[in-house]
């Protein structure tokens, strides 16, 4: 008989061990956001730092993304994994009992709240590049030359903490929701108030072998071949589709890989905790799960040049306020795409009729890339929410592009008939809404 634990494997999922902070710890200043949030507003990571103090907080153990260009960049490295080991010795942070974790996640923009199950993934299931078909898939392109710095942060570290989130494909919501519905009677692993105004959250442990049951008799419906190919007429199944952290489940598995050829004759290389990665699991059609598009901020942007480029394209341009650009760029358009545009005090809407890509993001993308190739002087960041946006844009020398939101409900279609959609795509959510790292996992033996 197969156990629960093979059946589990074979969907490319393992049970992990978390680790939690102790008895103790300030849970509100424990937990911080992902790291790639904010990436071009230093003062939000500045008064996360003052409101920590010296309380632990997994702000020591992650290198927020707007610090990745400076000098000091080693020895930050270097810091985050003393952290790790000085957690552990000091029991700062204490193992648990192996299981998944529930979450359920309230924000301040949605009335539903977002559920979740924290588990781990193995990383042989998942591949990333042009044309791949594992189990476990990017949705957008990963840039590989974005991978070195986060991989001299993975290697050698004794923790990893997730801001990875996968999604299933459940319109029946048949693997989260039904151990949601019993979610007061689960174990509480904690339930706080996340910082700077970002919603509440709760976690409870999931460790019954009748609810693991449950579990994998859901997830095993779901990936069966027959059913998958009557719907999406498939030969290879997308169980999990990534959702965030794109780069960062592809830092894990470079790792990995360095692991494997570093340790090719050792007879328990494929038990090493590393060959997994903690992440968060979340049905697509949930209704706490918002999907925004990711706008682009040009910095020391040629804005006339960036228009005229535009125009050349075959891009209609006609000024009027921001908020009237921003309504008809998130109206429905067929056969358009539409992108709200803001520079300094100057606002208007670009359009492109019958464009050739299929996505907005696809159209404006490849020029923009054009554009900074031409002007290598100038910078590009992408902007998770739309008063971001703005307040960045108006700010002189710089101008933004606002992108139309996208249809989850054909989601996996896409990835699955057209392969990754153009990097940069979408976000779940608006910057406070991202995962904040709370729960983790030890990766070295």
């Amino acid at each position: 008989m197969i156990s629960l634990q093979e059946r589990f494997a074979a969907l490319g999922v393992a049970v992990p061990e978390l680790c939690l902070p102790a008895d103790g710890v300030d849970y509100s200043k424990w937990a911080v956001v992902a790291c790639d949030q904010y990436s071009s507003e230093r003062e939000y990571w500045e008064e996360v730092a003052v409101q920590v103090g010296s309380a632990p907080s997994t702000l020591n153990l992650v290198f927020p993304e707007c610090y990745l260009e400076d000098e000091d960049k080693k020895e930050r490295v270097e810091r985050i994994q003393a952290a790790m080991h000085k957690y552990l010795d000091e029991k700062t942070v204490v193992a648990q009992k192996p299981g998944f974790l529930l979450v359920e996640r309230h924000t301040p923009f949605e009335k539903e709240p977002r559920k979740g199950l924290i588990m781990a993934v193995d990383l042989e299931a998942y591949q990333y590049g042009k044309g791949v078909t594992s189990r476990i898939r990017p949705t957008e392109g990963t840039i590989v030359e974005r991978l070195p710095p986060r991989m001299e942060i993975r290697r050698g570290a004794p923790l990893e903490l997730p801001h990875i989130m996968l999604l299933v494909d459940d319109p029946d919501r048949t693997v989260i929701e039904p151990l949601y519905e019993k979610m007061a009677a689960l174990p509480k692993a904690y339930e706080f108030e996340l910082m700077k105004g970002a919603g509440h959250i709760k976690g409870a442990q999931v460790n019954d072998p009748a609810l693991l049951e449950q579990l994998a008799a859901a997830l095993e419906k779901l990936a069966d071949l027959k059913s998958y190919q009557s719907r999406y007429n498939s030969p290879d199944v997308l169980l999990f589709a990534v959702g965030d952290g794109n780069h960062s489940l592809a830092t894990a598995k470079a790792v990995w890989e360095e692991i494997k050829k570093a340790n090719s004759s050792d007879p328990q290389l494929m038990q090493h905790p590393a060959r997994f990665a903690l992440v968060e699991l979340v049905n697509i059609y949930d209704e706490g799960l918002p999907f925004h598009p990711i706008h682009r901020v040009l910095f020391k942007a040629n804005a006339e040049a960036l228009l005229a480029e535009l125009k050349a394209a075959g891009a209609e341009y006609k000024e009027m306020s921001f908020t009237d650009a921003l309504r008809l760029t998130d109206a429905d358009a067929p056969g358009e795409h539409r992108f709200a545009y803001v520079d300094g005090g100057r606002a208007g809407l670009v359009t492109f009729k019958n464009p050739a890509a299929k996505l907005a993001a696809g159209t404006i993308q490849e020029l923009l890339d054009a554009h900074l190739k031409a002007h290598p002087q100038t910078i590009i960041d992408y902007i998770h929410g739309t008063e971001s946006l703005e307040t960045l844009s108006k700010k002189p020398g710089n101008c933004g592009l606002y992108l139309p939101p996208i249809d989850k409900g054909s989601f996996f279609a896409t990835v699955i008939n057209d392969g990754v959609m153009p990097r940069k795509t979408f976000s779940m959510g608006e910057a406070p809404e991202k995962r904040f790292y709370i729960e983790a996992r030890r990766i070295t033996r």
